[in-house]
């Protein structure tokens, strides 16, 4: 559940577990190409009037193409939420380091701190297939880690 009912957090910190398909909406619009579901687990609990904490892991596999070679990667991502700050200070609205709330909300969605975390840790150009990859040949095309192509150009990767 990664929805909590405010009602709740009167008893005390409420553990958050779930897990959000590639496809949910939450992640509309990130150019995010997830090779299966997230998981998200953590515990959200009250910290004053109108003000929340959560803390979570969000844990997934981003795929890609090798930025070299260009065959497929696949990168695990595996990130650990220290303090996500939730606000219903009309105050608190403008300050980046809050997530707002309106004034009644009678619930806490957590999967917005979810797809932020996640496009702040998708790399910015994607990884190597390896470190050594030699990439293509700039001439022909051909794989250069499957050995050299035999075509007469010299080929750096790019």
């Amino acid at each position: 559940m990664l929805r909590v009912d405010i009602r709740e957090l009167q008893e005390g910190p409420v553990r958050t577990e779930g897990k959000l398909r590639p496809d949910d909406p939450a992640f509309e619009g990130l150019d995010l190409d997830l090779a299966g579901p997230v998981s998200v687990t953590g515990q959200l609990q009250a910290t004053g009037a109108g003000e929340y904490l959560w803390r979570g892991q969000v844990r997934g596999t981003l795929r890609g193409e090798c930025r070299r070679c260009l065959t497929d990667v696949q990168t695990d991502v595996d990130i650990d939420v220290d303090a996500a700050m939730f606000s219903s200070d009309p105050e608190a609205a403008d300050d980046p380091d809050f997530y707002p709330l309106l004034e009644r909300a009678s619930h806490i969605d957590v999967r917005d701190v979810v797809r932020e975390e996640l496009a702040l840790a998708a790399p910015a150009r994607l990884l190597l297939c390896r470190e050594d990859c030699a990439g293509l040949c700039l001439s022909c095309g051909a794989d250069l880690n499957a050995g050299p192509c035999g075509c007469s150009a010299t080929a750096e990767p790019v």
